[in-house]
């Protein structure tokens, strides 16, 4: 097939990009660079078949020639990255998912949808569960964030009743592991990042608040099983096993470095609306994918303190 991937330059894209070419696919990776990097595919540097454009696809996306599959997954991801970028966020979600869905419409291709847990808000229901409709607050700070999502969503399925494209969409749950970026903002290189530099790790509030981890192999997996699928709603993937609270991650990564920096509680910055819990029933993934995840958050966790060494190294 030949796969457009936008976001491509990013933390899951880039590793999309590399799936998707060990299968023997032809790869065109789209990003516009505010939060992806080019480091995340120099190593695809002169593979002939991946090809790298430099664009925002906020704007007309043109491809020359054939397009067998659209996966978008052009999006800032982290807290710090749609307070950040608000209104490119909120683009990327609605002009950006128009346009992939115009080029697959224009070029008869199957289009994936990366979705989030972000979708369901504040849960009043735990696990949560893809039929669950959520608790967000429109015009909260990170309402730019769960609501282009949120959008996306419905126009996806609005393209895939009216037009007929064949479509998929992912619920993706709290992903780590190599090529994210230290400066990220999520828990997991936040924590990193100070643990190798031997300080206190910061815990926001009392450390309770819970997420799960899904590290990032077993994400693609499961990300490229429902590509595969014939499956067309929304599908959760992530890892229940690994639901932690965020001072429970604390004392796993201060234990994983050997850091004698302890952890250091403070209030709460930016917190509106912060999710308080997060845990992926998977079920559905189970049943239509036959998809389980299979990396320990100890072992996902030891693989990503490696890739952070080596880097500063």
């Amino acid at each position: 097939m030949r796969v457009v991937i936008t976001g491509g330059a990013g933390f899951l894209g880039s590793h999309l990009c590399d799936r998707f070419l060990a299968e023997g696919h032809e790869v065109i990776a789209i990003d516009n660079l505010i939060t992806g990097n080019v480091a995340n595919i120099a190593h695809l540097a002169g593979h002939k078949s991946f090809k790298f454009i430099h664009h925002d696809i906020s704007n007309f996306i043109f491809i020359d020639g054939p397009v067998d599959a659209v996966l978008h997954f052009a999006s800032p991801a982290s807290p710090v990255d749609y307070l950040k970028y608000p209104i490119q966020t909120l683009k990327v979600g609605a002009l950006g998912t128009h346009n992939t869905l115009g080029l697959a419409r224009a070029k008869g291709a199957r289009f994936m949808l990366a979705s989030t847990s972000e979708v369901y808000g504040d849960p009043l229901v735990h696990p949560q569960h893809e039929d669950y409709y959520g608790n967000v607050n429109t015009i909260g700070p990170r309402g730019v964030y769960d609501e282009a999502k949120r959008f996306a969503e419905a126009m996806v399925m609005a393209y895939h009743r009216t037009h007929g494209i064949d479509t998929r969409i992912v619920r993706i749950f709290n992903t780590y592991g190599p090529r994210m970026r230290l400066e990220d903002g999520r828990v997991v290189p936040n924590f990193i990042a100070q643990a190798l530099r031997g300080e206190p790790l910061t815990v926001y509030g009392d450390g309770s608040q819970t997420r799960s981890f899904c590290y990032y192999s077993d994400l693609i997996e499961g990300i490229y099983r429902l590509f595969n699928s014939t499956y067309t709603d929304p599908v959760n993937i992530g890892n229940p096993h690994a639901e932690k609270s965020i001072a429970e991650l604390a004392h796993i990564i201060n234990d994983l470095t050997n850091n004698p920096g302890g952890i250091v509680f403070q209030p709460r910055a930016r917190t509106e609306n912060d999710p308080q819990t997060r845990r992926p029933d998977i079920s559905r993934a189970r049943s239509v994918l036959s998809w389980e995840p299979k990396v320990s958050l100890e072992d996902g966790l030891r693989e990503t303190i490696r890739f952070f060494k080596d880097k500063q190294a």
